[in-house]
C-alpha cells in the first residue's frame, strides 16, 4: 500500500534547492548555453554538494575499532580518538562519523535474521514476487555501478576494516592491483594488452590452461592474489574465464561486457598512438593509452553516469582547474559510508532477456559464454532495451538477501555505525520523527515500526534504501546526497585531473582531442564492436527518458 509521505522534514533549503534544479528548464537551458556561465554554475553546484559534509581528512578511519595495535599483538585501547594512524594509514577503510558503540549495545536493536523480511520481495495474490522496475534506468546502469565502483570499493575479505584498492578510480579491473598484475596482463608489444579473437571479435586470453583440473596457464600464475569465487564451477564454464585485472573480473557478463570494451579502447589507443608517434617504444604506448582510458572513464563517471543518476535539468561536466584551491581537494579516502551507499542489489532483476527469452540473473554468473554466442554490441543493445529494477526495499532478489543485504547490517553493526538518523544530520536532513517521512510505503512504515519500534533506533544501511527514490531520480535523499559528495570529490581529485598533469604532454595531442571527444558510454562500446547500419542503443535512460 501507498500512500503520501510526509515531506515536513526534508528542509526548507533542500526543498528550494530541489524545486530550482528540478523545473526552471528554460533558465537551466540559457546556462548550459552559455559556456562561461555553465563553468561557473557547475563549479558553485559541486562545491554546494560535496560542502554539504565535512570535508576530508576525515578525523577516524576503521582502524579505531582494531583490537590490536596494527602488525603487533599488543591490545589496543577500544576508545575511539584521532591518531596519527587512523589518519594516514590508508589500508583502512575510512568513516565519516566516528563509532557509536551506545546505539550498537547489545539488545539495541532487532535480530539481523529478522530485518532479512524487508529486502524479500512482496508476494501477489498468487504467490508470486513482486518486481519494482525503475522507471528511469536501463539494466545497463547497475552494471556499470557494480564494475567501475568494485576497482575502488574493494573491502578486504581477510580484515573488512581494511580496503585493498589505492581509493581512485584506475580501472584496476582492466589493468590489476599492482604492477606485477599489469605485468602479466601485457604483452609488452607496442603497448598493447594480452587478447585474443574469437567470432572475428577481440577478447581477453583465457585464464585457465586446463580448467578441469584447474590449471592455470602459466603465463598467468600469480595473477591473483585472492582466491577466485569461481572455484566451484563446472570445467566448461571455468575453461571461458578470461585473465582480467582482479579476482571478481568475471563475475557476470555485465561486468566482463564493460572489461572487455575498455580492453578493446586501450588496444585501439595503442595502434592510434603507434601511428602517430612512431618513435615511442612500448612502454610509453602503454602508459599513455593507459592514461587516456582512466582520463575518459573518470569523464564518462561524471558526465553520463552522475548526469544519469540526478533529477536536475543541469548537466555536470568535468572541468579540473576549477576545484584546486577548495578545502575538500584532498587526497581519495574511500569511506564505510560510501561502500554502503553502492550497494544496489536490489536494482538487479531476478530474471532478464537474453535473445528475447527471459533467463535467471543467477545464470548470468561467471558464464562468459554468453557474451562470446551474442557478441558485445547486440548484448550491449539489449542490455539497455530493458529496464533495472528500482533500488529501495522489498526488491532485492532472494538468492542475494542472505548473501549481500544481512551481512551488511551485520558490517554496519560491527563497525559500530550511527544511526540513520545522525546520517541525516550530518547530511544537512532534518532528522526524522515518524516513519512515514522516510516512505510512502504503508507497509514498509508498518514494518520498520514493528522491528524499531522508534525512527531513532533505525540503523544506516537501512533507512538509507527505505527512503522512497527521489522524482525522475533512481536514488533517495540521503543516497543521492552522499553519491553526489563522494563521487565529485573522489573524480575531480584523481592525479590524472590535476592541472599540471591534465594537458596534452600527459595525453598526447591525439590522445587529448579523443578524450574531448568522448561524451557518453556509447561512444566507448560503438567504436569498439563491429559496425552495422545504425550505432547498437547504449544508454543508461529507458526509452530515450531524457
Amino acid at each position: 500500500m501507498n500512500a503520501k509521505r510526509d515531506t515536513s522534514r526534508d528542509g526548507f533549503r533542500n526543498k528550494i534547492e530541489t524545486f530550482a534544479l528540478t523545473n526552471l528548464e528554460g533558465v537551466w537551458n540559457f546556462i548550459q548555453d552559455n559556456e562561461h556561465l555553465k563553468l561557473s554554475v557547475n563549479k558553485y553546484l559541486i562545491n554546494s554538494a560535496i560542502y554539504k559534509i565535512p570535508p576530508r581528512p576525515y578525523p577516524f578511519s576503521m582502524m579505531t575499532l582494531e583490537e590490536h595495535i596494527p602488525g603487533t599483538d599488543i591490545p589496543k585501547k577500544t576508545d575511539t580518538y584521532t591518531s596519527w594512524e587512523s589518519l594516514t594509514d590508508r589500508t583502512y577503510v575510512g568513516r565519516h562519523l566516528p563509532p557509536d558503540p551506545k546505539f550498537n549495545r547489545e539488545g539495541n536493536l532487532p535480530p539481523v535474521e529478522d530485518l532479512a523480511i524487508l529486502y524479500h520481495k512482496k508476494k501477489d495474490a498468487n504467490g508470486k514476487p513482486i518486481t519494482r522496475y525503475s522507471q528511469k534506468s536501463t539494466l545497463l546502469f547497475p552494471y556499470f555501478v557494480q564494475w567501475f565502483t568494485d576497482g575502488f570499493l574493494r573491502i578486504d575479505h581477510n580484515n573488512k576494516f581494511k580496503n585493498t584498492s589505492n581509493h581512485h578510480i584506475d580501472l584496476c579491473n582492466v589493468y590489476g592491483l599492482k604492477p606485477k598484475q599489469t605485468h602479466l596482463l601485457r604483452t609488452h608489444q607496442g603497448g598493447k594488452l594480452k587478447s585474443q579473437i574469437i567470432n572475428g571479435e577481440e577478447y581477453p586470453p583465457f585464464y585457465y590452461e586446463d580448467a578441469e583440473q584447474g590449471k592455470v596457464k602459466p603465463e598467468f600464475e600469480g595473477l591473483y592474489e585472492t582466491l577466485n569465487d569461481e572455484k566451484r564451477l563446472p570445467p566448461e564454464r571455468k575453461a571461458k574465464l578470461f585473465a582480467m585485472g582482479v579476482e571478481r573480473a568475471n563475475v557476470q557478463i555485465g561486468y566482463v561486457m564493460l572489461n572487455v570494451i575498455c580492453l578493446r579502447e586501450h588496444n585501439r589507443l595503442c595502434d592510434i598512438l603507434a601511428k602517430n608517434y612512431t618513435e615511442w617504444d612500448d612502454e610509453r604506448l602503454f602508459q599513455t593509452a593507459r592514461n587516456i582510458l582512466v582520463a575518459i572513464m573518470l569523464k564518462l563517471v561524471a558526465e553520463d553516469y552522475v548526469n544519469h543518476i540526478t533529477p536536475y535539468h543541469f548537466n555536470f561536466v568535468v572541468d579540473p582547474f576549477a576545484f584546486t584551491d577548495e578545502r575538500w581537494y584532498r587526497e581519495n579516502w574511500v569511506t564505510l559510508e560510501f561502500d554502503f551507499v553502492y550497494r544496489w542489489h536490489s536494482a538487479i532483476p531476478e530474471t532478464f532477456l537474453y535473445n528475447g527469452e527471459p533467463v535467471s540473473l543467477y545464470s548470468s554468473l561467471w558464464n562468459n559464454q554468453m557474451i562470446i554466442d551474442k557478441g558485445i554490441g547486440a548484448l550491449m543493445e539489449e542490455t539497455c532495451s530493458q529496464p533495472a529494477t528500482q533500488i529501495g526495499l522489498h526488491n532485492t532478489p532472494d538468492f542475494l538477501v542472505d548473501m549481500t543485504e544481512v551481512p551488511s547490517i551485520k558490517l554496519g553493526r560491527k563497525a559500530q555505525m550511527a544511526s540513520y538518523n545522525d546520517y541525516r544530520e550530518m547530511c544537512k536532513f532534518p532528522r526524522v520523527t515518524d516513519f512515514d517521512q522516510i516512505t510512502s510505503d504503508e507497509d514498509a512504515q508498518k514494518e520498520l515500526a514493528r522491528l524499531y519500534g522508534n525512527v531513532e533506533n533505525i540503523e544506516f544501511y537501512v533507512g538509507l534504501y527505505a527512503e522512497d527514490p527521489r522524482e525522475n531520480s533512481a536514488l533517495g535523499s540521503l543516497v543521492g546526497r552522499l553519491i553526489g559528495v563522494d563521487a565529485f570529490s573522489q573524480v575531480l581529485t584523481n592525479p590524472l585531473l590535476a592541472p599540471p598533469v591534465f594537458n596534452q604532454d600527459t595525453f598526447s595531442p591525439v590522445g587529448w582531442e579523443i578524450l574531448h571527444e568522448t561524451k557518453l558510454v556509447s561512444d566507448l562500446v560503438n567504436r569498439n564492436v563491429p559496425q552495422k547500419d545504425q550505432p547498437y542503443k547504449v544508454t543508461f535512460y529507458r526509452n530515450d527518458h531524457r
